[in-house]
């Protein structure tokens, strides 16, 4: 079944009395990164659910974090794309 951008929703679900967090999901990409968690870290990522459309996951709350926006400068920017351009030509050879 073929679900519109906005119908690819995921919703993150935890609370202060319990130490697991529930992630439902239906976009296709967050259940290829959560698949893959729970192949290589079955202990801590569970698939709780699943259907046709959608997969349901459960993790420990510490896991979820929050970050600041990571602040590049103009010359940090410039720096990262010359390197960029050095390795793409060192492949070439």
């Amino acid at each position: 079944m073929k679900l519109s951008r906005y119908e690819q929703e995921s919703i993150l679900n935890y609370n202060a009395g319990e130490q697991t967090a529930t992630l439902y999901t239906r976009d296709k990409a967050v259940m290829r990164k959560l698949d893959t968690l729970v192949a290589d870290f079955p202990d801590t990522y569970k698939l709780t659910g699943q259907d046709e459309v959608s997969k349901t996951y459960s993790f420990p709350k510490s896991y979820v974090s929050y970050r600041k926006p990571r602040a590049v400068s103009t010359e940090q920017r410039e720096r990262a794309r010359q390197m960029m351009i050095a390795k793409n030509r060192a492949k070439e050879v």
